[in-house]
This record gives structure tokens, sequence and C-alpha cells, in this order.
């Protein structure tokens, strides 16, 4: 399996990007095709002791910077890492493509260059959060601000894809974020949405879930538009970091705290492990023609390395064809109603 990997893209390119696609291969026994500044790669590995074995260093001399227009970038830098890597993974040169760059080009990129599913609006971002019981699925985490009601369908029936072939979980429960649990409750578009998603035979609908409850994990699959989406994914990833550095400051007030500390060290560190996002590595691009990763933009090695294996995982998993599947099915539903 080959991975292709944007070394140019993120805040910590291409020292880290490197670092994680090196480990990727030594652990999960992948092929990695680095595509940047050849010279720059070459000059990162070996300034800071990187094995590029495995990984096929591939030249592209622009870079798309986070702050560009996305799709003018993505028209314009056709010598770009992002460009070259996605034009790669649609001619079929490789099996998935990681991104630590503008959430926005590869959005675009990927709708442009690697095209979308059938049945697929606009594409969504879907981000595996930590939760209370386990972690949950969140789409859309970003993409689309605004949504039709059959939009936020398709993603319930992708979402509900990833969440079994992925994630591993058998019939998983999807739900719509919503203010009140009543199907009546929400804007005319979540009420309509709330509408088409129970009468979807390819998900198993709970109904609505409020936001105090989202963070259990109750729900596999957590369904809204882009912009609640991500005020939730920061919120959570912010209140993540709260508690682990409260709880710490806790335990390192005195002696008595700190001899109590260790007693409680091994689950202290599950708790923050449970809590940490980079063992989630990326966010798939759900509703493209192929598996596109969206790894974090401040990733480090660890993220990155992650990203890779949820790639895989991909790929391994054939998620993209059946929710190619699913939503033709969901398309046969709506025309016989």
């Amino acid at each position: 399996m080959n991975i292709i990997i944007d070394a140019m893209g993120g805040d910590n390119a291409p020292k880290e990007i490197l670092r994680g696609a090196a480990d990727a291969v030594r652990a999960y026994g992948v092929a990695v095709t680095a595509v940047g500044r050849k010279a720059d790669m070459e000059a990162c590995a070996r300034e800071n002791g990187i094995d590029l074995a495995g990984i096929t260093l591939v030249n592209a001399e622009e870079t798309i910077e986070m702050c560009d227009e996305p799709t003018a970038a993505i028209r314009g830098k056709k010598d770009s890492s992002m460009v070259v890597g996605l034009r790669m993974l649609a001619e079929g040169k490789g099996d998935a493509f990681v991104s630590a760059g503008s959430t926005g080009a590869l959005l675009a990129g990927a709708t442009l260059i690697v095209k979308r599913l059938k049945g697929v609006k606009r594409p969504a971002i879907g981000t595996v959060i930590p939760g209370g019981k386990q972690p949950y699925l969140l789409l859309d985490a970003g993409a689309n601000v605004e949504c039709r009601p059959e939009m936020l369908n398709a993603f319930a029936t992708m979402g509900s894809v990833y969440a079994e072939k992925v994630m591993g979980r058998k019939k998983p429960a999807v739900a719509l974020l919503n203010n009140g649990a009543e199907e009546t409750k929400g804007t005319p578009v979540y009420v309509e949405a709330h509408g088409l998603m129970r009468q979807n035979p390819n998900i198993r609908f709970t109904g609505n879930i409020e936001p105090r409850d989202v963070p259990s994990g109750t729900a596999d699959v957590v369904v809204c538009d882009g912009f609640t989406g991500n005020v939730v994914l920061k919120l959570t990833e912010g209140v993540a970091k709260m508690l682990v550095r409260e709880v710490k400051g806790v335990f390192m007030k005195n002696a008595a705290s700190k001899l109590a500390y260790l007693a409680v060290k091994g689950g202290m560190g599950d708790f923050k492990k449970k809590l940490d996002a980079d063992e989630h590595g990326g966010a798939l691009m759900m509703g493209v023609t192929k598996p596109v990763i969206k790894a974090h933009g401040s990733s480090n090695a660890k993220a990155f390395r992650n990203a890779i294996r949820q790639a895989k995982q991909c790929v391994e998993s054939g998620a993209v064809e059946a929710m190619r599947e699913r939503l033709a099915a969901a398309a046969q539903n709506e025309q016989k109603e």
C-alpha cells in the first residue's frame, strides 16, 4: 500500500511530517510517497537523522500557504506539494493522500482533482473525538458553514459507513446535533433533515442529541453543519486541555498530593491519552472518490503517523467504496418515495 503525503503542508513541515512518515513505515508496513521540495526534504532528513527507507521523494517546487485563497491556490499553484499529491492520487499512483496543510485548499483540491462521489453535494470533514463511553465521529467538522437537509442526510449515511468500517462499530447509532431532543426542535433545515434521516434505511437513526450529551459517546456518529461542528470540535479541544491542566495542578499542589499522584499515575496516563487528539491523527474528507485525510495543521510526528494509520485503515476497510454503494442505495430509496 502506498500513502501519498504532502511533506510541505502544516506548521511543522517538513520535519515532523517526515518523522511521522518514517515512524508509519516502520509501524504499519506501508510505503510512503512524500511530495515537496526534494532538496529541502533531503536536507531536513539529513540534519535530523530521519531514516527515509520506504519513503519515495517526489519534487514539487511550490507550497500552498494557509493565507492563500483555497480555490485560486489549487488552480494557480500547479506545482505545489498538495496539487501534485492529489493529482497522483487521482491518477492511481497511490492509495490515499494525507496533508496537514490548508483545510480549505485541501477540500477544494479533493473536490476539483479527486472528484466527489455521486450523490454528494459537498464533501464533509469527519473527525473522531474522544468521548466518555467511546470516541465518536463528528461531521461536518468545518467544511460547510451552511447545509441543506439532503446534505445532512448524506453526511449521516457516510458517517455510518465510516463508523462501521473504520471504527468497527456494529449498527452504529447516528444522531442529529440539535438544541433539544424533540423532533420538532431546531431550524427548518434541521427539522427537515430529521425527517429524512428517520426515513433513511441505510442508517440506525436515534434522533436528536443535545450538546450536553455529545461528550458521553453514546452516539457513534453526530451529524451537524460545518459551523456548528467546528465550534464543537474547538470547544472540546479547549476543555480537554483545560481538564488535563487543572487535574495536574491539583496533584502538584504539595508533597501529600504528589504522593497521591503516584498511586493513580497509571490511571492519569490513560486519562490523558483518552483526551489526546493526536491519537486519532486526522479527519477523512467524506464524499471524495478516494481517501483524503486532513491532519491537524500543528501535527507533530505522532499525530501525522496516526493520520497515515487512519489512511491505511480507510483503504483496507473499503470505506469509500461502501459509501458509494450506500449513497446509491439511498438515492434509489428516495426515488421510490
